[in-house]
């Protein structure tokens, strides 16, 4: 059983050196020398003692003297057999990229499960904590194991998540759901602001988690940024799909979410046109309505869609980085198999693929603090949104992951069919403004500049420092040490060569999206009421299908 697709690649790899048997001899010979040389450098210090005479007979300060030597003679290890396996991938022949791509990601895996830092005997610091307490940073980090299994966490948990309270002290900007249906509530925020502008915003979140990464805490809100700065917010919080939604496809979250969001805020605002921004596969949604929206109208008639904003978005999927080990035919099958039984993918899944992809840090790192040095989990509004994961449907999840990750369909001209009209990026007229990040594991930020290629529109991008989630939500701050990239996109020019251009910036990112959002229409008045006759008020803000579980 290899439900993940994981061993092809390897075999390909073993399969590459088998008639090298020579040069291979060679390798091993020549890694069992650096491990030998490792070794007479680091031996002799492990027998003698460097201490002070004072700490010498301290027998605690002794032992831990050579476990610091002992665990830097394993670092040294780990780092040699890490860079042989690497070396191994990069020179195997015959490989194509995809497969030494899948190979060194696996690689990555084991070597990084194998660290010496994971394990207590060579973790200096776990050993430090468990002579200080006792014994009792151990026990305790025991006890938060066992919790997380009963718990059904097999990963560490990432965060307390008893210190969150949805709609207490995390997502607590004041509004009210003013439509629902089967797939979304639409919540508007209510006005901090004498005037607004006209053009109301409308945010799609992605519906692999919950919509508050866009309403954290005060601090760190995008909606309330947003509110505060004179705009009119609406918000889309996704159902949890269950297995009566198995035949929800992605078109229904086209249409029935995100085009229903922009149809109701037009209404409420009395406006034609709106601003509309998605994050995530939210993003690949809002893309692939512009291109039908396009596509049924003239070029003189006017779009709902004034501008539109994608945020670590992928669009082309031809370099989907990481996440694409996990794409193959036989591992969608295993998938495909996985939803038939319940109708939709179970979130724990999805979360342990995430957490697989930044393994250093949503994993091992976790797992060391937890449970070998018994700290508690931190507290991080941030990882608590992480960890509240949603269902996905059978119907979308397949089209999805076969269509445009397995094909790269969405990039390709009208081979989609999407409600009745083929799809088209180059079709879609209206500005962009497309952010990507750095160290972004999910969404590669030159795979985010690449739907810069795919329309004829404007196009402004942005290269923000951080991950998938802290490079988007950077909240405006004294003294931050982020920095950004901000630029026009002049096609077809390739990703490094736009980098170059550029000027690192300081700061936040956010004021130049406000900016380049009033760009074109900068016009105030009075702000609409929260709700209509048409769309009248429901639930406060969050809403009931943010608690779903």
């Amino acid at each position: 059983m290899d439900p993940l697709d994981i061993l092809p690649s390897l075999w390909k790899v073993q399969r590459s050196w088998l008639d090298r048997s020579e040069e291979v001899n060679q390798r091993v010979i020549d890694l069992f020398r650096q491990l030998e040389a490792a070794t007479r450098e680091e031996f002799p210090h492990l027998l003698s003692s460097e201490l002070p005479a004072e700490e010498k007979e301290n027998a605690n300060e002794v032992f831990l003297e050579y476990v610091r030597k002992n665990a830097k003679l394993s670092r040294r290890f780990h780092a040699i057999l890490d860079a042989w396996f690497q070396e191994l991938v990069q020179l195997s022949r015959n490989l194509n990229e995809r497969d030494r791509q899948r190979a060194r990601f696996w690689l990555q895996q084991l070597l990084g499960a194998l660290a010496p830092p994971n394990y207590f005997w060579t973790n200096p610091l776990a050993i430090r904590k468990f002579i200080d307490t006792g014994g009792l940073s151990l026990l305790q980090g025991m006890n938060q194991a066992w919790e997380d299994l009963v718990h059904g966490d097999y990963l560490s948990r990432l965060t307390d998540e008893k210190a969150f309270r949805v709609g207490e002290n995390i997502a607590v900007t004041p509004g009210f759901v003013i439509f629902r249906n089967e797939l979304m509530e639409l919540i508007q925020y209510k006005a901090a602001t004498e005037q607004n502008y006209v053009r109301p915003m409308v945010l799609i979140p992605p519906w692999i988690n919950k919509f508050y990464i866009f309403d954290l805490t005060p601090q760190t809100s995008l909606v309330r940024y947003l509110r505060d700065g004179g705009f009119t917010v609406f918000v889309i919080s996704w159902k949890n799909p269950t297995e009566v939604h198995r035949k929800i496809t992605f078109a229904d979250y086209m249409f029935a979410g995100a085009l229903q969001a922009v149809t109701v805020a037009r209404h409420i605002c009395r406006t034609p046109q709106v601003h509309a921004a998605g994050y995530c596969i939210g993003g690949t949604a809002l893309a692939a309505l512009m291109a039908w929206i396009n596509r049924g109208q003239g070029e003189k008639e006017p779009s709902p869609i004034a501008d539109w904003t994608l945020f670590s978005t992928l669009v082309d999927f031809s370099e989907p980085g990481d996440l694409g080990v996990f794409i193959s035919e036989r591992s969608l099958e295993t998938t495909e198999a996985l939803m038939k039984m319940d109708g939709f993918l179970d979130s724990r899944y999805l979360s342990w693929i995430f957490r697989i992809l930044g393994s250093e840090s949503l994993i091992w790192r976790n797992f060391i603090q937890n449970y070998l040095y018994g700290a508690a989990p931190p507290k991080s509004d941030m990882l608590f949104w992480n960890s509240d994961s949603t269902r996905l449907p059978e119907a979308m999840c397949s089209y999805y992951l076969r269509e445009f990750y397995l094909h790269n369909n969405l990039a390709r001209k009208d081979v989609l069919l999407l409600g009745d009209r083929p799809i088209d990026m180059g079709q879609v007229r209206q500005p962009l403004y497309a952010v990507g990040t750095q160290l972004d594991h999910i969404c590669p930020w030159r795979g985010a500049f690449r739907t810069c290629h795919l329309v004829t529109a404007p196009r402004r991008f942005i290269l923000s420092s951080e991950g998938h989630i802290t490079g988007i939500i950077n909240p405006p701050s004294e003294g931050s040490k982020r920095k950004f990239w901000a630029g026009e996109v002049v096609a077809p020019e390739e990703p490094e060569a736009w980098l170059r251009r550029q000027e690192e910036r300081r700061g936040s990112w956010w004021e130049d999206w406000r900016s380049w959002l009033l760009k074109d229409d900068a016009s105030m008045g009075k702000p609409p009421t929260v709700g209509n006759r048409t769309y009248p008020r429901r639930e406060k803000a969050p809403g009931t299908y943010v608690h779903e579980r």
